[in-house]
């Protein structure tokens, strides 16, 4: 294999996972830009979609609906965690938020462990198209599937987001919470219908990460959900778009420092990158600087 065909495949391997951490960024990105939330629990609701799917999997049921079922079972659970653990802390500090946030993740992990023990189990990998051939390199279905699919969902969110009147109340939301109110604008519901599309876009990623390397696990969303923080941080988190260009940054930066550099730093770099961001830029790549009155 040559040198350019090689870095090519490299290319592509780091859209692969940057797919996968966009997904998961736009979650993050959401709920930060509206709630003012870090939700590091968000990861773990990949680990979650996927063992619902594979549940569902094995009972038969085809993969359509058992991907239907495992966004809409993930999407409860964002709603659920929302109203039962954060929304009765709305009000407190935002460390307080945070410890919350981190315990719901432990929890999540322990109480799958308890489910379906710490062993890994194989995931049955169900998106059998044909292989896409440019040329001497052949791209599987899974990588220009994953692709696809977080391309699509980013477009569809963001016009969701600014043509729909719940996406303007989003926004509204975003922007001044007190002023929505008094527009009349629902606050409570703006912030769950946050939290249920996030959890559905997690969902959806955890189930094409489970396809890619069909190994999974109860910790299996913890550093992809760390790393997708840190592609919402390069993209400028509260921005649709750079979560997506984030993912993809971070996901090339990563495959090519394990391909030319070496595995063991990829991680020590990407966690570099989110020091350099927030030293440098920390409004992110096309994030807004926003002054706070005081």
């Amino acid at each position: 294999m040559s040198g350019v065909v090689m870095f090519f495949m490299q290319i592509i391997n780091g859209l692969n996972i940057g797919s996968i951490y966009a997904l998961i960024a736009l979650g993050y990105t959401m709920v930060y830009g509206i709630a003012k939330l870090i939700n590091f629990a968000h990861g773990d609701i990949i680990m979650v979609g996927a063992y619902l799917s594979l549940v569902l999997l094995n009972t038969g049921m085809h993969w359509s609906i058992a991907t239907l079922l495992s966004i809409l079972g993930c999407a409860l659970l964002g709603f659920t965690m929302e109203k039962v653990a954060y929304k009765p802390l709305r009000k407190a500090s935002r460390i307080s938020l945070l410890i919350t946030a981190i315990g719901m993740s432990y929890l999540l992990q322990n109480s799958f462990q308890l489910i379906f023990s710490a062993n890994p189990k194989p995931y049955p990998a169900f998106i059998n198209l044909p292989s896409l051939k440019l040329g001497s390199i052949t791209i599987s279905s899974n990588y220009y599937t994953t692709f696809i699919v977080s391309v699509l969902l980013m477009i569809l969110l963001t016009l969701f987001v600014k043509k729909t009147k719940m996406g303007k109340a989003m926004r509204s939301v975003a922007e001044d919470e007190g002023a929505a109110r008094l527009m009349g604008i629902n606050v409570d519901h703006t912030i769950s219908l946050t939290f249920i599309i996030g959890t559905g876009l997690a969902a959806v990623a955890g189930i094409l990460y489970s396809n890619c390397y069909t190994i999974i696990s109860p910790t299996m969303g913890s550093l992809p959900g760390i790393k997708a923080f840190i592609a919402a941080v390069l993209g400028g988190i509260g921005s649709i778009p750079g979560a997506v260009l984030g993912g993809f940054i971070l996901g090339m930066i990563e495959t090519l420092v394990k391909a030319y550099i070496s595995s063991q730093l990829a991680d020590t770099i990407v966690f570099l990158i989110l020091i350099l961001m927030l030293v440098f830029k920390p409004a992110g790549i096309l994030g807004k600087n926003v002054r706070e009155k005081v």
